[in-house]
């Protein structure tokens, strides 16, 4: 078996070049005891986790790059609908002794993410596995990421159950006023005032979507999604909305700390933050939005 070395989140070899398989897991964790998904030294992370469970593999297989995710978490925050790709040796016919291996040399999906699990612990599963489609990258080909983000605005905080996924806020918010000044922050802008800033990074995303919604006469939800994110991005948007909420700060704020590409916001915690989805484009589409994905990324860093 070979151990998968530290992943940065470049993209592997295309699926099948090399006589590799690409394979997609989608992946579920509770982010409060994780130093972030991200593989770092003496720390526990998801990333790391995950690769040693996938390194666990029958004999004659191996694991020989790190995975690769679709989008990077902080420490604290969940997910529910992570995807991430990793490309492995297929096995010759027999190799994998009981186990069935199919026309691409991969042994039966479902009893592999059986073991994966085995080896994992309780906050985090593999929820399902398969061959990737041709041109399939978990992070470059995807089109849109989806975070909600939980706020108890209960005097007495949060429900005790809810406590690891739910910010207590100790103030009524509206709802409505939250919604109007979310509004004027739609569409494809330069976020800097929301982002921390990394060296060679573009601060331009498109916000597609950025709603409250009140789940019942104590908690309150924001869904955001976007074609990506940069660092912080989500949380500091929440944090500003909150202040809008509560009435500490007009409707028209946000928009102005847009405007100033000034960071001038509180950052939400981690915990109330939970990622719950990824969107691909038809199979096809796949290498083609990779490609694309990749040479704006390219761009950026290069100016």
């Amino acid at each position: 078996m070979t151990a998968a070395p530290e992943s940065h989140d470049e993209p592997a070899s295309p699926a099948r070049e090399g006589g590799l398989v690409r394979l997609r897991l989608d992946v579920s964790y509770d982010g409060t005891d994780f130093s972030g998904w991200a593989r770092q030294p003496g720390r526990r992370t998801v990333q790391g986790l995950l690769e040693d469970a996938l390194a666990k593999q029958p004999p004659g297989a191996s694991v020989p790059r790190s995975v690769v995710v679709a989008g990077r978490t902080d420490a604290g925050v969940h997910a529910t609908g992570q995807v991430v790709h990793v490309d492995v040796v297929p096995l010759e016919a027999g190799a994998a002794g009981r186990l069935a291996v199919d026309e691409h040399g991969v042994p039966d999906l479902e009893r592999m993410t059986h073991r994966w699990n085995r080896y994992l612990p309780g906050d985090v599963r593999v929820l399902g596995a398969r061959v990737a489609p041709p041109g399939f990258d978990a992070r470059f080909s995807a089109v849109r990421r989806h975070y909600r983000y939980r706020v108890a605005d209960a005097p007495w905080g949060a429900d005790p159950l809810r406590r690891h996924d739910t910010l207590p806020w100790g103030r009524p918010l509206s709802v409505p006023a939250m919604n109007e000044a979310a509004a004027e922050l739609l569409g494809l802008k330069d976020f800097a005032a929301f982002c921390k800033q990394r060296a060679g990074s573009t601060t331009i995303r498109e916000l597609q979507r950025f709603t409250w919604h009140r789940l019942d006469e104590n908690l309150v939800e924001a869904r955001v999604s976007a074609d990506a994110f940069c660092h912080s991005m989500v949380r500091s948007l929440v944090g500003a909305l909150l202040m809008v909420g509560d009435g500490r700060r007009a409707v028209g704020w946000p928009a102005e700390v847009l405007r100033s590409r000034k960071r001038d916001s509180a950052v939400a915690p981690p915990h109330g933050l939970t990622l719950i989805g990824v969107d691909y484009p038809p199979d096809d589409e796949l290498a083609a939005r990779a490609e694309q994905t990749r040479n704006v990324r390219q761009e950026s860093e290069t100016r």
